[in-house]
């Protein structure tokens, strides 16, 4: 969870004393505290003083085993794992159990314990008769990490981001063949171009809750369902009162074995505002599972070009948008990106989601395309319609041997501009302006050239906004290129 830049601490391990487990009253399950409702309360966990129970905790299949972490700020200069176990009728501890770590997930019917370091590398231990063993890291080579855990069908999963990644995480299961080791990401939508961290996948792989960073630079919790075809869906907001407003980060996830309350850690700028937190989640996530899902751009709508006075087609394909409650659910419609209306040449069936149309003159549209369902949640994706000038545009971008023609720099531009060439050959060569119907505005230069390197300097002063066409000819049609011109 990126909230500061974190240390690497010493790991020093530390053990205790066994002693055989025993089922916990009804009444003394999770330390005795009073569950919670929908609303979430805070955990209460002895610590050290100067120090605060945060992040990931883990509580044992049968409830009598409780670990978690407690650092004592943000950056994190100490940490360690602390035990509270059920012996002898009562809550004993808590007793120091790794020193150097923190998130805590218990795998392997309790006999193996997954931990994180100070946010670089995940790290595991084996349940032995005088405590646990000495902590050892998962992955080969120095790959970092964050948060992995083990699920009832033996995958392993963990998120790709730690402190100072070079680009955002993603959740990835890990893939092992041989000796390769791989963090295969889980895609699309549920990983997106934003950071997810934090993350619990459920037992069964049914549905994964995690955190996402946001655009105010904190983050909120997510969850996403597995789907029939193995994908996941779009991802839903829990929304509040899970998620606090603003600069609140929300993270650090565990659900009890039942299934019916969610642990999580909630705080914001200031250090005093941290707690651990637990709400019940069973009916939660019963509701969202079964509510509507917006949907989502799957794939980009490449660009498109078409003539004047030429036929123009184009289907937008039916992958391009998803709808986790079925694609014929979505109604289509399309603008400008601006919002105006599409030019009169240019139709739109939402049916079909097809444009059709003629265009009378050169023009570069960004078209903008949404998707709606009956919800009237949407999503949008542009694209760009390049229309070119019929018999004045079809040599654009094509360089004969004999002259070379570069693009005017700046462009767009407003009044003035620059135009640089190369001719092989000396002689006579014209530099002229055409609008997008192809009639000629302007001469820019016609001149005796040396063969090599030239530059004429354009003045538009006088010229409406617009794409126009300039072209380079000596003797023979030549190269052409567009430019804008902005008043």
């Amino acid at each position: 969870m990126q909230r500061f830049a974190f240390l690497i601490p010493v790991f020093v391990f530390m053990v205790f004393t066994t002693s055989f487990p025993q089922p916990v009253p009804a009444d003394s399950l999770y330390l005795g505290q009073t569950p919670p409702g929908n609303i979430p309360k805070i955990f209460n966990l002895p610590v050290t003083s100067g120090f605060r129970a945060l992040e990931r905790i883990a509580v044992s299949s049968g409830g009598d085993e409780i670990y978690y972490g407690e650092i004592n700020t943000y950056p994190v200069t100490a940490l360690r794992v602390r035990l509270l176990r059920y012996r002898n009728d009562k809550w004993e501890g808590p007793f120091n159990v790794f020193e150097g770590f923190m998130a805590p997930k218990l795998a392997d019917n309790d006999s193996t314990i997954y931990l994180q370091d100070n946010h670089f590398y995940a790290w595991y231990s084996k349940r032995t008769e005088s405590g646990w063993s000495v902590p050892a890291l998962v992955l080969p080579g120095g790959m970092k990490s964050h948060y992995l855990q083990k699920t009832s069908p033996n995958n392993y999963y963990l998120s790709s981001y730690y402190e100072g990644a070079p680009a955002p995480g993603d959740i990835c299961k890990l893939i092992t063949t041989g000796n390769d080791t791989v963090l295969q990401s889980l895609g699309k939508p549920l990983n997106s171009s934003s950071e997810e961290n934090d993350f619990l996948i459920a037992s069964d792989e049914s549905f994964v809750l995690f955190s996402r960073k946001t655009t105010e630079g904190a983050s909120d919790m997510f969850i996403s369902f597995r789907k029939n075809n193995g994908g996941w869906t779009n991802p839903k907001n829990l929304g509040a009162p899970v998620n606090k407003p603003h600069y609140n980060w929300e993270y650090g996830q565990f659900i009890s074995s039942d299934g019916k309350y969610l642990f999580f850690t909630s705080g914001g700028l200031n250090w005093s505002s941290y707690y651990t937190y637990w709400i019940k989640i069973d009916n939660i996530i019963d509701s969202l599972r079964h509510s509507n899902f917006a949907p989502y751009l799957n794939n980009l709508i490449p660009n498109q070009s078409g003539l004047t006075g030429q036929s123009f087609t184009y289907t937008i394909p039916d992958s391009t948008f998803i709808d986790d409650d079925g694609n014929n659910s979505l109604t289509f419609s399309a603008v400008l990106s601006n919002g105006n209306p599409l030019p009169s040449w240019l139709s739109f069936d939402p049916g079909t989601r097809t444009f059709t149309g003629t265009p009378t003159a050169a023009d570069n549209l960004t078209v903008k395309v949404s998707a709606t369902d009956n919800y009237n949640l949407s999503a949008s994706a542009t694209f760009t319609i390049n229309i070119s000038v019929t018999g004045v545009d079809d040599n654009i971008g094509h360089l004969p041997g004999e002259i070379e023609l570069f693009q005017n720099y700046p462009n767009p531009f407003n009044p003035t501009t620059s135009i640089e060439f190369i001719v092989s050959r000396a002689g006579r060569y014209s530099l002229n302006l055409y609008n997008s119907l192809g009639k000629l505005v302007k001469v820019i230069a016609d001149n005796q050239y040396d063969a090599g390197h030239h530059k004429e300097e354009f003045d538009a002063t006088g010229l409406t906004s617009g794409i126009y066409i300039y072209r380079l000819t000596g003797g023979a049609i030549g190269p052409a290129r567009k430019l804008v011109v902005l008043q």
